[in-house]
């Protein structure tokens, strides 16, 4: 979520637009103002009484000019305050919804009021996955809702010699010869399906696979990785996102083994980078993959259906990977652009 407010932020400053970003903070401890010629970064300490963080996000808004719209980006005080905030200055709400603020928010007992009042009340909901559109317009039929999916900016995003020796150097100490590397990349929540991926990979007719788990697992993943069987694996802390080119030069294959999911940065990082996908048929995974030769998908939770993609694709050859690959890095370059995103923000914001 943090990549995504950061990147949509960015391109809509340098296109020339003034965006004042309110970030309500649960790890800061104080107040910060930090000014730019194209909009003020506030940082608001949430603590432990996020209604005094409201209000003290409210001075800032009535301190600064009107604004023309006001956007609510994930979480829960957001979805509060945006509707509020919109309505004191008469500006346009727009929602943007991610993934687990509308996935997990709409089943939620304590949530789900405060998803409903923000959408109902938005001018605008943006959604990143086609089937997200579809289940927030079924649930508040009355409210615009549209898709933009998260891009990349490819111009800046590739694999440095450096990057390239480093993997190759990890996998010369780390990895069998001749297995198939199996990365996984992010916080590696529950919704990400680590359970089922090690379901498939003991079900594998083949034991050449290393997986590569890039971010911090759960501690129930962690006992079963430790546990006699478990499959060769190396475990990396969370990673900066300019320090994974050199994780997914070591990569064959990206596995994004969601129950549920928005559209996940890490999918369209890798195949960008050339790295083929094998992703959990839901959110914006679907609408990456659907219908392209740039990798796999499988039903949610199918652990034998993933231990089918994962035995097609440790056995495919070096070719028939780099053929997939080039398809998938085509296609987030042609159509899964930062570029095409911003494009898509302006027109609908303004």
């Amino acid at each position: 979520m943090a990549t995504s407010s950061d990147r949509i932020t960015r391109g809509l400053r340098a296109a020339g637009d003034r965006v004042d970003v309110v970030h309500l903070a649960t790890a800061a401890t104080r107040a910060a103002t930090n000014p730019g010629p194209a909009g003020d970064d506030r940082v608001v300490p949430v603590g432990e009484d996020p209604e005094h963080a409201g209000r003290l996000a409210w001075l800032d808004v009535a301190a600064a000019d009107p604004p023309d719209v006001v956007c609510a980006f994930g979480a829960v005080l957001p979805l509060v305050l945006g509707p509020t905030f919109a309505a004191w200055t008469g500006a346009r709400l727009v929602v943007l919804l991610r993934g687990n603020d509308f996935d997990t928010g709409i089943v939620s007992a304590r949530r789900r009021p405060l998803l409903l009042e923000a959408l109902r009340a938005a001018d605008l909901v943006t959604t990143v996955s086609t089937a997200t559109t579809a289940q927030v317009r079924a649930v508040v039929p009355g409210t615009e809702v549209t898709t933009v999916p998260n891009g990349i900016d490819c111009r800046d995003w590739e694999v440095l010699p450096s990057d390239a020796a480093a993997a190759a150097a990890w996998r010369a100490e780390q990895v069998a010869p001749g297995a198939t590397v199996l990365g996984v990349v992010g916080q590696l929540k529950r919704k990400k399906g680590l359970d089922v991926l090690l379901g498939a990979v003991r079900r594998l007719r083949t034991s050449s696979v290393h997986l590569l788990l890039i971010g911090d697992v759960d501690p129930a993943t962690a006992e079963a990785l430790a546990a006699p069987g478990a499959p060769a694996h190396t475990l990396v802390p969370f990673q900066e996102r300019l320090a994974l080119p050199r994780w997914y030069a070591a990569m064959d294959w990206l596995v994004v083994p969601s129950l549920y999911d928005g559209m996940p940065n890490v999918a369209l990082e890798a195949a960008a980078l050339g790295v083929p996908v094998v992703a959990s048929d839901v959110g914006g995974l679907h609408d990456l993959l659907d219908g392209t030769e740039a990798g796999v998908l499988v039903p949610p939770g199918d652990v034998g259906a993933l231990a089918d993609a994962l035995h097609t694709a440790a056995s495919a050859t070096d070719d028939q990977r780099a053929v997939i690959g080039r398809a998938a890095a085509d296609l987030v370059r042609t159509t899964f652009d930062a570029g095409t995103e911003l494009a898509r923000y302006r027109a609908l914001l303004w």
